[in-house]
């Protein structure tokens, strides 16, 4: 095989099978007979897409991408772009493996507010309370830090990461090991917004204490089985390690392709999480459809609508300045805003030589989810997750069916 290591336009790999269709009905209103029905052109959508996404990857620098679209509670079209591996010229596929980094934040919250629904704790609790290992050192006892401030970067907890190289001598510590000597406030709850990776690995240490159950474990059984995310895990099986994709850089001098180093974390429970696009998907429409995949619900809709409500005005506006109008905020680590009169949920990741994005619109149950091995590409993905709302909106009809 051809061994250079140039980047070439992207090769559309073919999209699953039994995805790519002249239409699609999903109900989205039942009563006394009487069905609305949201009907999509979905070969209008992608014809329109296509050209975006092109644009996209070498807009953004990006080897490849797999990307899903929702539409109620189903898939409706998948297709893959670029190559995986540019040495050996892999063909990106659906079922290709990426790093899905901090959109694995919402399963961990979901994970955790399963607790609370179980009556272990409230949102406005003091996590200190529940803590007999260690405490939140330089906490203020009449500024607690509390679980609201934990779901929305706003507990003074600061980023960190603490990177491990996949192939170095060390490892990461343990979550306890990390917390002890580490969990350390730099300023009150409620000063900033602060995106912090500690504040998520505290909250899956926080999982595993009101669990009893290892965190890993917890996840596997609560998340992602009942979902059918079986290509999803912290660390790769043998199965999902032959599909995974190569992480990639932009050398600064040479401005080529290059190979980024694999990483550990001491906060990996923030993150460092690996899956495929398909599984995004059901992620999502677990989301936008109140929690409830095929016949599980994972968590309840009154939780959900929490979790996507902006929770301080006063930081209301752009994520990081990022993402999102004058109406975004934080929900319960959602992002959240209104555009063009609907509601969406968002959410980034990105670890070195990995951008993963999943935006849903809540009001029309519309999705869409996509993994890269490109290095940083968020303003990319955040502008084609826009177009392909737009487009799905474009190309859908609601009619009303009469049951007998």
């Amino acid at each position: 095989f051809n061994v250079t290591r140039n980047f070439e336009f992207p090769i559309r790999a073919p999209p699953r099978v039994g995805f790519v269709i002249l239409s699609l009905t999903a109900i989205i209103l039942c009563s006394s007979g009487v069905t609305t029905a949201q009907t999509i052109n979905i070969d209008r959508v992608v014809a329109e897409l296509e050209p975006e996404i092109h644009r996209t990857l070498l807009a953004g620098n990006i080897p490849s991408a797999s990307i899903a679209l929702v539409s109620g509670d189903q898939v409706i079209w998948s297709g893959a772009y670029g190559q995986s591996n540019l040495w050996a010229r892999t063909p990106a596929a659906t079922n290709t493996v990426y790093l899905i980094g901090s959109t694995f934040k919402t399963m961990s919250s979901v994970a955790l507010l399963q607790q609370m629904e179980q009556g272990k704790f409230k949102l406005d609790d003091r996590v200190s309370d529940y803590l007999t290992d260690f405490k939140i050192q330089g906490e203020d006892p009449q500024k607690p830090v509390t679980f609201r401030h934990l779901l929305t970067h706003t507990s003074g907890l600061p980023p960190d990461f603490g990177g491990f190289p996949v192939w170095g001598d060390t490892v990461p510590p343990s979550l306890e090991e990390y917390l002890r000597k580490s969990l350390k406030v730099t300023k009150p709850p409620m000063t900033s917004v602060t995106y912090s990776n500690m504040a998520y690995t505290l909250i899956g240490y926080l999982v595993q204490k009101l669990s009893g159950k290892p965190y890993k474990q917890y996840i596997q059984e609560h998340i992602f089985t009942p979902l059918e995310m079986n290509s999803t895990a912290f660390e790769p099986r043998p199965d999902m390690d032959e599909r995974l994709s190569i992480p990639y850089r932009v050398d600064e001098k040479t401005g080529a392709q290059v190979g980024a180093v694999r990483v550990k974390a001491s906060v990996w429970p923030a993150g460092l999480v690996y899956g495929t696009v398909l599984n995004q998907a059901n992620w999502l429409i677990a989301n936008l459809n109140g929690g409830k995949f095929k016949d599980k619900q994972i968590i309840s809709e009154a939780t959900l609508e929490q979790m996507f409500t902006r929770q301080h005005d006063q930081f209301k506006g752009g994520i990081e300045g990022i993402w999102g109008n004058e109406t975004a905020g934080f929900g319960l680590t959602w992002w959240t805003q209104i555009r063009d009169g609907d509601r969406y949920i968002a959410h980034s990741g990105s670890v070195r030589g990995y951008t993963a994005f999943v935006l849903g619109n809540r009001d029309r149950k519309l999705g869409f989810a996509i993994l890269t091995n490109g290095n940083r590409a968020h303003p990319h993905l955040f502008k084609l997750g826009d177009r392909a709302m737009d487009l799905l909106k474009k190309y859908s009809k609601e009619k009303t069916v009469i049951r007998p």
